[in-house]
């Protein structure tokens, strides 16, 4: 669900708006709103000495110097009567001098008056993006620690009634993606509780847990749970068209699609991150490593590895499409939109196009499960 800036209908000389998250609205302060609040006695004129007080008091840290201070006030007092009226406190207010002292005093009129969330706020006056200030605990981040839950369970189930950990289990057998199995719908999405060996569990569980939980925490789990949930079946998918002989087992295909969900929220949200460009360079890094090191170990080295590297690319790029149009977009621009259509359109044809190759190539796949 996207997210854009409103304009107060009362605020006709575009003055920027503060927004503050409350858990319910909104609340948006326009110029009228501000005059009152300032027009103590309600006679409605604001002292042009009270006003300059207020200015250049220690609250707003010295926002402008002096001069600026004063030419602003003696622009605005038309009639030199020594107070604004509605009008002149409207014309000074659209100027782009009092902009940096309007936003200031819009923060702590909605600071004061509107309540808190139940995580406090912060703004870019203090260091923190509008996106970081998103962050919450409600609703809880659940998402990711039920399915992690669920994949340590299943492994366990296996381990005990099987005595062994190489996805070779009752379950698994039940569970795990075969090429051969491939009308039996669920495993395209089941696979992904099977895991083979302590450290391939391991590893699935601290990267979707370390990133999963985060982006739960800005854009709400069921939005995270629909990215992992179609990067799994993307990575099926995937596999089943350019590796048709793998055998799939883990969690990859959700977990990188996770991966790049983060990335696809930076793309949205660039504008309103404070750190986006490292985040976006810790990602990648990560990303070359992780895909670096599966194309080496699988053409360059002897070890054999029953699981394929394709459902990488596929979960990424579904988490990167899906993640554009699912996540929450802090303020919308015009190329924002193309980018989401684009988005949905590719995301919808490649995923239908796998779909009718799986029911329509038959010859493409392996006739018996002896291979």
């Amino acid at each position: 669900m996207s997210r854009s800036a409103t304009r107060n209908r009362e605020n006709p000389v575009n003055i920027p708006l503060h927004r503050t998250f409350t858990g319910r609205s909104e609340r948006s302060i326009g110029a009228r709103e501000l005059f009152t609040r300032y027009d103590t006695n309600s006679n409605g004129r604001i002292s042009l000495c009270e006003l300059r007080n207020l200015i250049t008091s220690e609250n707003y840290a010295q926002d402008l110097p002096d001069a600026a201070v004063e030419r602003i006030l003696t622009r605005a007092d038309r009639d030199e009567n020594g107070y604004l009226n509605y009008q002149e406190f409207k014309q000074m207010v659209s100027g782009k001098e009092w902009q940096h002292i309007l936003q200031r005093a819009v923060h702590r009129y909605v600071k004061y008056t509107v309540p808190a969330r139940p995580v406090s706020l912060v703004d870019t006056t203090d260091g923190v993006g509008e996106y970081e200030g998103q962050y919450g605990c409600w609703p809880p981040a659940l998402g990711m620690v039920l399915i992690s839950i669920v994949e340590v369970a299943t492994f366990l189930t296996d381990a005990c009634n099987s005595g062994t950990v190489m996805a070779d289990g009752p379950v698994a057998n039940k569970l795990i993606y075969t090429p051969y199995r491939r009308f039996e719908a669920w495993r395209f999405l089941t696979y992904m509780f099977v895991h083979v060996g302590v450290f391939h569990l391991v590893v699935n569980l601290l990267v979707q847990l370390l990133l999963g939980v985060p982006l739960e925490m800005v854009h709400h789990w069921w939005r995270v749970l629909i990215i992992y949930m179609a990067g799994v079946v993307a990575g099926s998918l995937g596999t089943s068209i350019t590796d048709p002989y793998v055998r799939l087992a883990g969690a990859s295909g959700g977990v990188y699609a996770i991966l790049f969900a983060h990335i696809s929220t930076i793309i949205m949200n660039w504008s309103e991150m404070r750190f986006a460009a490292y985040q976006l360079a810790v990602l990648i890094i990560l990303i070359v490593t992780d895909v670096g090191s599966a194309i080496y170990n699988r053409y360059f080295t002897d070890e054999q590895q029953s699981i394929g590297y394709a459902a990488h690319f596929a979960g990424a790029l579904a988490g990167l499409l899906l993640g554009i149009n699912v996540l929450r977009n802090l303020s919308v621009k015009p190329w924002e939109k193309k980018l989401w259509w684009a988005s949905i359109s590719i995301y919808l044809f490649l995923t239908i196009g796998a779909i009718i190759w799986n029911f329509c190539y038959t010859d493409h796949f392996p006739a018996s499960d002896k291979y």
